[in-house]
């Protein structure tokens, strides 16, 4: 991890940061797990351990919980005005990007993701959902209603609706974005006027428990954020099942989102899920191959492949297919694999020891169904979890790679005659419906294919463009409710209706 190696230096803040067992936030205080307990945390380039983390389990659940039960019944937190609170979550969009490299190089090593990439995508649209819900925290009304009650002739109404913080609010977030994906839940959540405890996904926990220190610095008051780390079983399970929150907002996949429901249900808390994908990305004949063929390329590979939204499968209308198919392959040949410190790196490696054992067995199974790989297919030996790009082709929609979600860099592409009722049936056989593209110029046809597929986010000519203000989220077993926008405020806010008798006659 130094210059003489062509790999970006380490800012000593960095280093500093890493160096030393990092604790969590609770109440406003960096506090250890009450068992003492630590986990390591590996740099997935090298499979070699960077750091140590606490890890946290029901007691400290439950003291978190009560900071921000404390923080949103008595704190001053609720009592701001909504002004004030907007110009704190704006504070925190601006440090994020006052301290852009040292969060880079803090996802880089910690998640594997290219440094240019974390540089130009994460840091920055970490930064933006917080400025974009700095404004909607004074923009949070109500409506009025005048009413005229059949059953109470001659007695007039005035009616107005509230618009109210859930309350105490639990987020889990996975690792693949682990900065965005902490900007995307707390920017709302905050701007809403709730409080939180957020657990950290335990293959990425630094970017997070840094964020929450550029928090405090930007004036968050104690107790409104409280950031754990530790690991599903015995941090999570009890932070989503626990009596004292009020609601339960997770993204990660479908398995464990039925999991987060189940632990919900027992006091009928609210719940959102941002869940898993297996995205349909179509391309007809008539597309402009200069843009489809990149762009498909970018659907998949894109992160690494860890991507919920990735278009994983591709449907190319014969007559282009093999130039199709091979056009990514020979982009995924081309890409660079390497440390995401590495400033030339394309793409870094799998996030984990346990999620390169899992594209591997996607791999496998393919090939034993009759895959066949036109670049890549196959791990990469050596230190790290490197899975090559893979284009595969001589695949059907039963096969196992077609139907589950591999979370890696591996496309299955499938030609298709015609745009008609079994290419929109196909496109939609997945119990997912997270995301979807289309290319082509023809682009009243784009539209139509749009309108019918069943998923949340439909990109035309284009994949992987995303907004703080244009939601996000899934059909079916992709999820509930919706990230970013103001559609994400809904997640957060209970409607209270008021009505007030005005009497009878003037």
């Amino acid at each position: 991890m130094d210059g003489d190696r062509g790999l970006t230096a380490l800012l000593p803040s960095v280093k500093a940061f890493i160096g030393s067992p990092r604790k969590v936030l609770i109440d406003g205080k960096w506090v250890s797990a009450k068992n003492g307990k630590t986990f390591e945390v590996f740099n997935p380039a090298t499979g070699q351990v960077i750091g140590h983390a606490a890890a946290c389990e029901k007691a400290d659940v439950d003291d978190a919980v009560k900071a921000a039960r404390k923080a949103f019944d008595t704190g001053p937190w609720t009592k701001m005005t909504p002004s004030e609170r907007g110009r704190i979550i704006w504070k925190v969009g601006d440090l994020i990007l006052k301290y852009t490299e040292e969060l880079a190089q803090l996802e880089s090593i910690d998640n594997g993701k290219p440094i240019s990439i974390a540089r130009a995508a994460d840091v920055v649209l970490a930064a933006d959902i917080f400025h974009y819900m700095a404004g909607w925290a004074t923009k949070i009304e109500g409506n009025s209603l005048s009413l005229s009650v059949p059953y109470t002739p001659g007695v007039e109404y005035q009616a107005f609706t509230r618009k109210e913080p859930v309350g105490v609010v639990a987020q889990i977030i996975p690792w693949n974005f682990p900065l965005l994906m902490a900007a995307w839940k707390l920017a709302p959540v905050l701007a809403s006027g709730c409080v939180v405890v957020m657990k950290l996904a335990e293959e990425t926990p630094m970017s997070g428990l840094r964020l929450a220190e550029i928090m405090q610095e930007a004036g968050v008051p104690d107790g409104v954020v409280n950031m754990l780390t530790g690991f599903g079983e015995t941090c999570g399970a009890p932070l989503a099942g626990h009596p004292n929150v009020d609601k339960v907002a997770f993204t990660g996949s479908t398995e464990v989102g039925k999991l987060i429901v189940k632990a919900a249900s027992n006091d009928l808390k609210k719940v959102t899920l941002e869940l898993g994908g297996k995205s349909p990305n179509i391309i007809l004949d008539d597309a402009d191959l200069d843009v489809a063929i990149p762009g498909a390329a970018m659907g998949i590979f894109f992160n690494h492949g860890q991507a919920c939204c990735a278009g994983s499968r591709l449907f190319v209308q014969e007559k282009i297919f093999d130039k199709v198919v091979q056009g990514i392959a020979d982009i995924g040949k081309k890409i660079k694999l390497g440390p995401g410190l590495d400033p030339t790196t394309e793409m870094g490696p799998m996030v984990s020891q346990t999620q390169y054992e899992r594209v591997s067995g996607f791999l496998t199974s393919g090939n034993e169904q009759g895959a066949k790989a036109l670049c890549g297919g196959k791990p990469v030996s050596g230190n790290g979890y490197f899975i090559e790009p893979t284009v595969l082709v001589n695949t059907n929609d039963q096969m196992k790679v077609v139907q589950e979600e591999i979370f890696g860099p591996v496309l299955t592409a499938m030609p298709f005659k015609n745009v008609d009722e079994e290419l929109i049936r196909r496109a939609n056989d997945s119990l997912y419906g997270l995301a979807g593209g289309v290319f082509s110029t023809n682009i009243s046809l784009a539209h139509k294919i749009a309108n019918r597929l069943k998923a949340g986010t439909v990109w035309v000519n284009c994949y992987n463009i995303f907004d703080a203000s244009m939601p996000f989220g899934g059909y079916k077993q992709s999820g509930w409710g919706r990230e970013m926008g103001h559609e994400v405020l809904k997640n957060y806010l209970e409607t209270k209706s008021v009505c007030v008798s005005l009497g009878g006659k003037l």
